[in-house]
């Protein structure tokens, strides 16, 4: 057998001769997709057919097929931990269903929302709301008061599942909602006896992070032990699921807002499934059955990790290490030193905040075989920092809430491009289009439009929203892109986040991958501000590195960008910061950023206009 990479160089070679005359019945439509000339004989050209019929038909199949192997340990930042087997999670999950349908009488597709950091009690509710045929509303469990009513009230949920943590909130934010039924939770749940008493122990006495709750509500186990008695009297909990389509509902996947008031993503059995089989085709034999053990440091309620983290390895009887709080990032620590970690998902400001770790940088975990990042744009620096300190590459992919996520992804078993968000996953189409919807010319940046079977129904109760976002079976992204000549694409960056100095347009990300450069900064983000000669100019908000002796200056930042960067790139002004707004997951809010850009220089026209 010839050597992989041999063959794959071969065939590269061959299938563009043939695409270029038209061989073999080869059509226009390959013209249009190079990107499949790359994926050789590993990858897939045809979405293969989805194994499952729904995702309860995916959570039987696991747990069928790996039962006595562990699926999820919880670890919290002690080492303390607690785990649950797949036929530990088979069972919960069922008595959690027979709870919904038979205790709370809940018809098919009644909104079920869930607001909890990683913990044992997620998987079980996310897959006993899909076996009785309800829509999970996933919640950050960080909302103010504000936005869980809006999040609430918007999606009409008549069942909420809480951290006791959060549960504090409840009061103020029930009565603007549908809500009639509240089931409490807690991290330590599903722990040893010993194990969960301390910690809870520390929770309610230490740290006081614990009040009582005064609104009604249900322990967790006591609805499951409900459930289970509902599954005593003969209930068939398959029976609830057997009619679920792809078409139908699963979730919805609020948006972080950053267009407007935030908005529901309707995600159906099919999105999210067809999403996992192109999740598996990126990756190939680099997911090895039953024998995976993956860090999940996101939250499982942001879609990155739901279904990369979550579903996709929860369905090839992988070990999900669930992280509930990865903030320090020292939280971490025991749980890449005591388990054997094979897979790591996260951001650019995870990876770069682990490589500044002392026990990281010296003891990084030898069992690591791959590592992914998406969420935002992973710096180049960051990237060569983690190849050096772990000996793995990190593969960079690009996904949207809206996409279930993964629309794009470096395969793992092929050719992984730097600075490039890889290729379309099979199955999916991709264009980069100007301001006219017009395609542009190879190499020049576009709007990036995307559709394929991961692409959501539309935006919940907002026909006015989902017609902005899709048009012609298109969605459009927001992202501008550049696509080279083998069909590696390349985030620019966001077309709202664009900076235009004196008509010539800046792209933060690249300004932000030139100051990453420079050790002395930890993170950095980009903006524009107004300008009264060049209309914007640049300014970068820093983030001093406390592992790297020797003061900061503006002067020292600014004559390090001027060696990297055309001088109308180059920040006219750098503003320091201790930290920088940051989502739940970790990505830098330009938004905030602008937000106070936009209030200074407001405050600044009035002040000048007084008399």
């Amino acid at each position: 057998m010839p050597n992989s990479g041999w063959f794959d160089k071969v065939w590269v070679a061959l299938f563009r001769v043939f695409r270029r005359g038209k061989w073999m019945g080869f059509d226009a439509q390959y013209d249009q997709q190079p990107w499949q000339a790359e994926y050789g004989r590993t990858i897939a050209r045809e979405l293969p057919p989805s194994r499952h019929a729904n995702l309860a038909a995916l959570a039987r199949y696991a747990a069928q097929r790996y039962a006595r192997q562990i699926a999820f340990t919880c670890v919290v930042p002690n080492g303390m931990n607690g785990s649950l087997s797949f036929a530990q999670v088979e069972q919960h999950s069922d008595a959690f269903a027979a709870y919904l349908r038979e205790s709370l009488k809940l018809a098919p597709g009644t909104r079920v929302a869930i607001q909890m950091p990683n913990g044992l009690a997620y998987p079980i509710v996310a897959l006993g709301v899909w076996k009785a045929n309800c829509v999970l509303v996933n919640t950050n469990p960080l909302y103010t008061p504000t936005e869980m009513a809006h999040q609430f009230a918007d999606s009409g949920a008549k069942v909420l599942v809480i951290v006791e943590l959060f549960a504090d909130k409840l009061a103020e934010v029930l009565p603007q909602t549908q809500i009639e039924h509240v089931i409490v939770t807690s991290v330590p749940e599903f722990f040893p006896a010993i194990p969960r008493g301390i910690v809870r122990a520390v929770q309610r006495w230490w740290d006081r992070s614990i009040a009582p709750i005064k609104h009604p509500h249900e322990r967790f186990q006591a609805a499951l032990a409900k459930g289970r008695g509902a599954l005593a009297r003969g209930v068939e909990v398959q029976a609830y699921s057997n009619g679920i389509g792809h078409g139908d509902l699963a979730a919805l996947q609020y948006t972080g807002g950053t267009t407007g008031v935030s908005k529901g993503a309707m995600l159906s059995h099919g999105n999210l499934l067809a999403n996992i089989e192109q999740i598996r085709a990126m990756n190939g034999e680099r997911i090895q059955e039953g024998r995976d053990c993956i860090l999940t440091a996101l939250p499982l309620y942001h879609i990155f990790a739901m279904t990369a983290n979550f579903l996709a390895f929860f369905d090839a009887g992988g070990r999900n290490i669930l992280i509930p709080s990865p903030r320090p990032v020292q939280n971490l620590q025991r749980a890449i030193e005591n388990y054997p970690i094979t897979w790591i998902t996260g951001v650019n400001t995870l990876f770069n905040a682990l490589l500044n770790e002392e026990w990281f940088a010296a003891y990084p975990p030898k069992t690591l075989r791959a590592a992914i990042a998406g969420g935002t744009a992973l710096q180049g620096a960051v990237a060569e920092r983690w190849r050096k300190a772990t000996g793995t590459v990190i593969a960079e992919g690009y996904g949207l809430t809206e996409t279930s996520p993964c629309v794009s992804f470096n395969p793992q078993m092929h050719r992984i491009v730097p600075d490039s968000i890889g290729l379309p996953v099979p199955g999916t189409d991709v264009r980069l289009v100007d301001d006219a919807g017009a395609c542009v010319a190879p190499g020049e940046p576009g709007e990036l439009i995307v559709r394929g079977p991961q692409v959501m129904a539309g935006y919940w109760q907002r026909p006015d929203e989902t017609a902005l976002a899709v048009k012609d079976g298109w969605l459009y992204t927001g992202d501008v892109a550049v696509m080279d000549a083998h069909g590696y694409f390349r985030i620019v960056d966001r077309k709202k986040d664009l900076v235009i100095v004196s008509g010539f347009n800046v792209y933060p990300n690249e300004v932000e991958e030139a100051l990453a450069r420079l050790p002395q900064i930890l993170e950095a983000a980009v903006v524009g501000v107004p300008n009264a000669q060049s209309g914007e100019a640049v300014r970068a908000y820093v983030v001093r590195n406390p592992e790297v002796n020797g003061e900061l200056s503006r002067e020292q930042v600014i004559a390090h960008c001027r060696t990297l960067l055309t001088d109308y790139k180059v920040p006219k002004s750098v503003i320091f910061r201790d930290e920088l707004p940051k989502t739940p997951i970790g990505k830098i809010l330009r938004k905030d950023l602008k937000a106070e850009v936009k209030a200074e220089f407001a405050a600044a026209h009035a002040g000048a206009a007084a008399p």
